[in-house]
């Protein structure tokens, strides 16, 4: 058994379903047919013109490689059988050296292909090095979410968050490992979802989303690799069904125009939803952040938190009376424009910004909804339905091309499936020239 690699007993590997790579005192080794371990020299040298050697780790025909911070020259390297030649005064200590990584590199290897589970090229890698740290699915969940909080979106946490604690309760609370998560348990997840929690569709699709954009993100951090991935084609399809967008109508929107509220704090909540109504649909987190100086030759520019583009839109009549409403409440240029963020002083704290923005969001809305039922509108109003008021009533009056514009859109695609909901004119009068008879 000389001639096979690290002198292991042939019936050792038998057992493991595991076999030896046969070469003449080489340093690779195979496991299972599925990964390799080798030493090689590498080609870039460092300043003293050596060379340094690594361990090339090779899965599924994918390498990574792990240096030795051994260094030596070219020529005292046997590329063949893969060891120091006796050239190099310290030959035989480096190349006990090397065959100790390598044996402690075998072991890892056969512990991997020993649980009979797949394994990651990044994992190994991670193992033999030291640094390896074995990630539960909900350890990496935890880890995605500390990265958005580290972004400032505590709204899109605060939004997926709910989807990982339902996986949780439905689990028992135990931990599970990404390859225990399978399409069968993911029709059960979803069963429970819409069953037992009696969750809409499209808040469980939502949900089921969360699980599946954390396992990609594992694939591409080389946690885990994409053989048992249980979404997609072979696993489990995820359609998110079309929301129903619902805004005011002219009628409603005159209506909400010439409401008088005894109470302050809803006619500012009206205004607010007018103002957001005037410009465009102007989302309610740009519209809570509006300072003075933003005001410039009758237009406003600014930049959307959401995207980041800079944005140039004319003050309309309507929307301007709205602003000499809050003028005497003008510090300076830099003043915001409505009053709920003037004291605000942790502006450079994202976290905190994102809260306070939720929070007065929610404020607004809950407002809005009283205006709504004291109205007898049919929807429940929030600030989100000035939006979707805009993109109502401009459906058949604005070329989609100029929707995009004011949306800042960056494709006219996304555009018209924004719009879609909301152009009636063509289909209702095809419905009426087939009915008309």
């Amino acid at each position: 058994m000389d001639q096979y690699v690290l002198n292991i007993k042939y019936i050792y590997f038998y057992k493991l379903n595991l076999r030896p790579f046969r070469t003449s005192k080489c340093c690779t080794f195979v496991v299972g047919f599925m990964a390799t371990i080798k030493v090689v020299l590498r080609q870039k040298p460092n300043k003293k013109g050596e060379y340094p050697l690594a361990l090339r780790i090779t899965k599924d025909r994918k390498s990574s490689f792990l240096h030795t911070d051994i260094f030596i020259k070219a020529g005292e390297w046997d590329e063949i059988k893969e060891t120091v030649r006796k050239n190099h005064p310290n030959s035989v200590r480096l190349n006990n050296l090397l065959h100790k990584k390598l044996s402690e590199a075998k072991d890892i290897l056969i512990d991997f292909e020993s649980k009979q589970k797949p394994y990651s090229l990044h994992a190994v890698k991670e193992k033999v090095s030291g640094r390896f740290k074995p990630y539960t699915f909900f350890d990496f969940a935890d880890e995605y979410f500390q990265t958005m909080l580290s972004a400032g979106s505590y709204q899109r946490k605060s939004a997926e968050q709910p989807a990982i604690s339902h996986f949780k309760r439905f689990l028992g609370n135990r931990t599970i490992e990404f390859i225990d998560i399978t399409f069968h348990m993911l029709e059960k997840f979803r069963a429970d979802l819409k069953g037992k929690q009696q969750l809409g569709e499209r808040t469980t699709v939502n949900y089921l989303m969360v699980i599946r954009t954390i396992y990609n993100r594992a694939i591409k951090a080389g946690l885990i690799d994409k053989v048992n991935y249980p979404f997609g084609d072979n696993g489990l399809k995820l359609n998110r069904p079309a929301s129903q967008k619902i805004g005011l109508s002219i009628d409603q929107i005159k209506k909400l125009e010439t409401a008088e509220f005894k109470n302050k704090v809803l006619d500012h909540a009206r205004n607010r939803f007018l103002f957001s109504f005037y410009l465009a649909g102007m989302r309610v987190s740009d519209l809570h952040l509006l300072r003075w100086s933003d005001f410039k030759n009758s237009r406003l520019y600014y930049v959307m938190r959401k995207n980041s583009k800079p944005l140039s839109i004319k003050i309309p009549d309507k929307a301007q009376a709205i602003l000499e409403i809050y003028l005497p409440l003008k510090r300076d240029k830099d003043d915001f424009v409505f009053p709920e963020f003037k004291d605000f002083t942790e502006l450079s704290d994202k976290i905190a910004l994102q809260k306070q923005l939720h929070y007065r969001t929610a404020k607004l809305d809950e407002y809005l909804k009283k205006i709504g039922k004291q109205l007898s509108f049919d929807q429940k109003l929030t600030m989100h339905v000035a939006r979707h008021s805009y993109a109502s009533i401009s459906g058949d009056k604005i070329p989609i091309q100029r929707l995009q514009q004011l949306y800042r859109h960056s494709s006219i695609l996304t555009t018209i499936g924004y719009q879609y909901s909301f152009m009636f004119k063509g289909s209702d009068e095809a419905l009426d020239t087939v009915l008309d008879y």
